[in-house]
């Protein structure tokens, strides 16, 4: 369930950074696109959606700005693993050009079942009531969780339970799984504070508005390199029901496109199998450890 993005030093460029102001100038600008995608998709389109994608010869991808999931770079160009993997996915399923469509992380679903994008390529969370909503390819990569917090981790946050224990002030990204984790562990959801995305989540956590921002491990780890003033905590799982969560992020796909969704998945298991997928991955800062044999099926339970 989850999205990621980064700071305003003046670092090399490296894949999977991104400075607020870009990403918002970029997401901007992508977002004329979403609109004009709605528009132009009041009907809701018939027949198999891979014949209709191939005759289109274009694919639109909800993205939400989240690196390094999906996001735009300082250049301007949409990146991130998700975006990088549809690219080599869809020309292999005889579809050459990916348009992105920007929109906050919360309105993914609902966009790609009001038509305004055909996937959604945003390392989202493979999670069982969104399972009910859409169709999830298998998943690319599996992660933890981890907290942006002040150097030093004052509170000593490492888990849920630590930042219910020590009354923490919590925040966390719209639509983020970690809002439901957070109230799982006991935390009260009405002090949960939503954030539009982590470089917000950062800013909070260096202003001294909140004592963490809680995503992805590979999201903190990410978006505090350049900062003086923060760091990410190591990563754990959330503990619900007494079971250890380890998620997985996958593509979604309307549940009326099975047939485009087991292509892609096709595809994704070749570049599994071959090597090809770790070797995108990785560019974007993941480890072999991310790296996952977890299906949609699984996940979806």
């Amino acid at each position: 369930m989850a999205r990621t993005a980064r700071r305003t030093d003046n670092r090399d460029r490296e894949p999977g950074s991104v400075r607020r102001r870009s990403l918002l100038l970029g997401t901007a600008a992508f977002g004329v696109s979403g609109a004009l995608g709605a528009a132009g998709c009041a009907r809701v389109p018939t027949g198999d959606a891979l014949a209709r994608l191939r005759s289109q010869g274009t694919v639109r991808l909800g993205i939400a700005g989240e690196v390094p999931y999906g996001y735009v770079d300082e250049d301007g160009a949409f990146t991130g693993e998700a975006p990088e993997l549809a690219k080599v996915v869809f020309r292999r399923l005889g579809i050459d050009r990916v348009q992105p469509v920007a929109t906050d992380f919360g309105s993914l679903i609902p966009g790609l079942n009001s038509q305004q994008f055909d996937v959604v390529s945003a390392g989202m969370y493979i999670k069982k009531d969104r399972c009910r909503q859409v169709l999830f390819s298998d998943p690319e990569y599996q992660m933890l969780d981890s907290f942006i917090v002040r150097k030093g981790n004052p509170l000593g946050l490492r888990s849920y339970e630590d930042v219910v224990r020590r009354r923490a002030r919590l925040a966390t990204g719209a639509g983020y799984a970690q809002s439901a984790y957070a109230v799982a562990a006991g935390y009260p959801e009405k002090r949960l504070v939503i954030l539009q995305d982590q470089v917000a989540g950062l800013n909070a956590v260096e202003s001294g508005r909140v004592d963490a921002f809680v995503g992805t491990a590979l999201t903190s780890r990410q978006v505090v390199r350049g900062s003086s003033r923060t760091e990410a905590t190591e990563p754990f799982a959330a503990v619900v029901d007494g079971k250890r969560q380890i998620d997985g992020g996958g593509f979604a796909f309307r549940r009326t496109d099975r047939e485009l969704r087991d292509a892609f998945n096709a595809e994704i298991h070749r570049m599994k199998r071959s090597g090809e997928l770790f070797r995108i991955m990785r560019r974007f800062g993941f480890t072999r450890a991310e790296m996952t044999t977890l299906t949609a099926e699984e996940l979806c339970r």
